[in-house]
């Protein structure tokens, strides 16, 4: 089996549709050279995902191992309906998220200093830091993208991972709540703690 070797460079998706097609057409077949074009091709990218949600460079590289070794099971389901990278994206991110459910769990630093304050008579304590974008925008600007990045790292688990889900990874409201495995009027208010911390912080 090729799985990514340590410190592999990036690599461009798939060029065209066609090209696509014929490596599908060899990933069912059960070519092995088709598999090793797939880790090459988009391994690096998919690393660089499981490194967003896990901060661990050993367990983002089991992360990865693990969904190549899923999407080789289950290659004959795929239907191509989605482009191939979309489809192994969905499974790294499950993937990620797996490890983080079966790794111990560190006590989360509590988001609340991040999150307005209330007076007595329920006006803001101090003023509030509008949020007025998707993290995923503010990260398109070249100035301000390791800024956001640090900023979202430091956010507590629980808030970074919903924010990387909805922001980044442009998972539906949906589909992020599945992957939790949490209501979706839940997952709305944990993703609007999380983007209201953001701003705090990138506006400290």
């Amino acid at each position: 089996m090729h799985m990514l070797p340590a410190g592999a460079p990036a690599m461009s998706v798939l060029p065209d549709v066609s090209a696509e097609r014929d490596l599908v057409r060899r990933l069912k077949a059960g070519d092995e050279d088709a598999y090793a074009t797939l880790v090459r091709t988009m391994g690096a990218r998919m690393l660089g995902v499981a490194r967003r949600f896990l901060q661990d460079e050993e367990l983002a590289r089991d992360a990865v191992q693990d969904a190549f070794l899923s999407a080789f099971r289950s290659i004959q389901s795929f239907d191509g309906q989605a482009q191939l990278s979309t489809w192994l994206h969905r499974i790294v991110v499950n993937a990620s998220l797996m490890k983080l459910r079966t790794r111990r769990r560190k006590p989360e630093q509590s988001i609340e200093p991040l999150l307005p304050a209330f007076d007595e008579v329920g006006h803001h304590a101090s003023p509030v830091v509008p949020w007025t974008e998707s993290a995923e925008h503010a990260l398109v600007r070249a100035e301000t993208r390791a800024r956001v990045r640090r900023a979202i790292d430091e956010l507590p688990e629980t808030y970074r991972t919903v924010l990387l889900l909805r922001d980044i990874e442009e998972l539906s409201t949906r589909e992020a709540a599945e992957a939790l495995g949490i209501g979706e009027n839940a997952l709305k208010l944990r993703l609007h703690r999380a983007r209201q911390a953001l701003a705090t912080k990138l506006g400290s």
